[in-house]
């Protein structure tokens, strides 16, 4: 991605969500990703908030989850809001746990379905089969995560700071588009303060 483009972003970025193609090659990837991640291990901090997703076709909703968990200090939440008593609730949890609260979380499951539904173009069934797939970037204690509630836990992309955030995680999104690069169906979302 251009730096030309990226000094157009408004600062700072607090997180970057991905969707992307889920293909053959990104699912290789992933597993050996995991493998090797197991057998090595990384240090993730214990201040990252992390979800498995078991709602399907619901990875926008975890993503943006992901995105706005780790940067509440950050934002501001109306009192009852209800993705801030989510939070509040749901922290402590293990990502597994996080996951069946929010199945049974009526406030957050009725958001995401109104939600879905007001966009341009026809939202796909909670069953429907989807090759697109949202991640969220974060920058936790000066450190790049890459959150996706499909795999089993963060990935560690190394050291960052506010300042180069957006920058690493392009450089990071860069590998997904290299990985297959016929592909077009990219896009790159930045959460930043207006």
């Amino acid at each position: 991605m251009d730096p030309e483009l990226l000094s157009m972003v408004p600062r700072p970025v607090c997180a970057v969500l991905l969707l992307f193609p889920v293909t053959e090659k990104y699912e290789s990837f992933r597993l050996e990703e995991e493998a090797k991640i197991k057998a090595q291990g990384q240090d993730v901090s214990p201040d990252v908030y992390f979800m498995k997703q078991t709602i399907g076709n619901a990875c926008g909703t975890i993503g943006l989850i992901h995105a706005v968990a780790n940067n509440q200090e950050h934002l501001e939440f109306e009192t009852d809001s209800p993705l801030k008593m989510f939070l509040v609730q749901s922290t402590k949890l293990s990502p597994e746990n996080k996951a069946t609260f929010l199945e049974k979380d009526e406030s957050i499951r009725v958001t995401h379905e109104s939600s879905a539904q007001e966009g341009q173009t026809e939202a796909p069934s909670l069953d429907e089969k989807v090759d697109l797939h949202f991640i969220a970037f974060v920058n936790v204690g000066g450190h790049l995560y890459e959150l996706d509630g499909r795999k089993p836990f963060p990935i560690a992309h190394g050291k960052t700071s506010e300042v180069r955030f957006l920058e690493d995680a392009t450089e990071v999104c860069k590998t997904f588009m290299a990985r297959d690069p016929q592909e077009l169906r990219f896009t790159v979302v930045a959460l930043s303060k207006a």
